[in-house]
């Protein structure tokens, strides 16, 4: 089952598949299939997904209040998590959290595919309109609190800085080398250009009134933060959302940055494709003229550029070398691409 082509063996091998574990949830397992880094479970009560979480049971708790407000809000092509026995979404299991959701049916969004981009969007608008109020609520507060690190919004000018100074690390380091490979070479190359559009991102924001937009709740939403096209599925024309460990609060424009740059990738940078979700995310809801300005901000930050810098440097990921250097000369082919769609998304939008 855990064959060695399968990039999440070492993962899953982790995963303590116990009956009485499955049990805890009511359930009998007759077969369990490994999908990326869950398993589907088929039990006598429908298809399930075991996850193994990696974060506490009281960010879970966080992460659940908002599926489940937004739920109540008519929105519920989310994922659900099953109760155990007791009542609770989790299963403290020898050192690990379990937690045990419904099976989505689906096929995965395909980001080259106008017509997923064109409902994901739609839907992604749906998502944060039912998300609405979230951050008024009591309970989500408290416990928000305990995990700030859950909360960008106000954030984005601090994190920026951060990365820039972070490309400023792997720059030295890089420069200290003495046998330089093709990647440090790469990367030193290119590392100027991409700082100096850092700063630039940052002084459209401090130019935008970025902390102003922040202050209005009305503004802020309970954002997916990892919109990767597996984490979308699509079953007869209707957006589901899935995974959403790494969802923070923040402006709507996080989630819909997050999106345009996965997508528009597949579309050589075709501003035209940006056009499109934009029209379709507003005919739901809307965006005001600021949210676009810090909008061109957001996108205006090398986030492929910094991504796989930050993954080589730090061997954040265990990519070979080759992998490495593919995505490195990928990311620099694109600047005029990038840059001209930069410019016609200023233009057309007064940024």
């Amino acid at each position: 089952m855990l064959d060695i082509r399968y990039k999440d063996k070492a993962y899953l091998s982790k995963y303590d598949l116990d009956v009485d574990l499955f049990s805890e949830f009511d359930l009998t397992v007759h077969d369990v299939i490994p999908v990326r880094k869950v398993f589907i479970l088929n039990t006598d009560k429908g298809d399930k997904i075991l996850k193994k979480v990696n974060y506490s049971p009281s960010e879970l708790e966080l992460i659940n209040y908002g599926i489940e407000y937004i739920k109540n809000n008519n929105f519920n092509r989310i994922i659900e998590f099953k109760k155990t026995k007791n009542k609770l979404i989790y299963v403290p299991w020898k050192d690990d959290i379990y937690c045990i959701m419904d099976l989505v049916e689906g096929r995965e969004c395909e980001y080259s595919n106008p017509v997923d981009v064109i409902i994901t969007a739609k839907a992604l608008a749906e998502f944060h309109r039912a998300s609405e109020g979230l951050v008024h609520e009591e309970e989500f507060q408290r416990l928000l609190v305990k995990h700030q690190q859950r909360c960008l919004c106000g954030r984005t000018i601090e994190n920026f800085n951060k990365r820039l100074k972070e490309l400023k690390f792997f720059k030295n380091i890089a420069t200290l080398y003495e046998n330089k490979n093709e990647f440090d070479n790469i990367f030193l190359e290119h590392e100027k250009y991409y700082s100096e559009s850092i700063v630039q991102s940052i002084k459209i924001l401090e130019q935008w009134k970025y902390y102003d937009l922040c202050k209005e709740k009305e503004k802020v939403a309970f954002c997916h933060h990892d919109l990767a096209h597996h984490n979308i599925l699509i079953n007869k024309e209707e957006v589901y959302f899935l995974d959403f460990d790494y969802s923070v609060v923040d402006l709507k424009v996080h989630d819909i940055c997050n999106f345009i740059n996965k997508v528009i990738k597949n579309f050589a940078y075709d501003v035209e494709k940006c056009h499109s979700i934009l029209d379709e995310y507003v005919s739901v809801n809307p965006l005001d003229e600021r949210e676009l300005r810090i909008l061109y901000g957001m996108l205006s930050f090398p986030e492929d550029f910094y991504s796989v810098s930050k993954d080589y440097y730090t061997r954040k990921k265990q990519w070979s070398e080759e992998v490495f250097l593919n995505r490195i000369k990928k990311k620099v082919e694109c600047k005029k691409d990038i840059e001209a769609f930069l410019k016609a998304f200023k233009n057309y939008y007064s940024c």
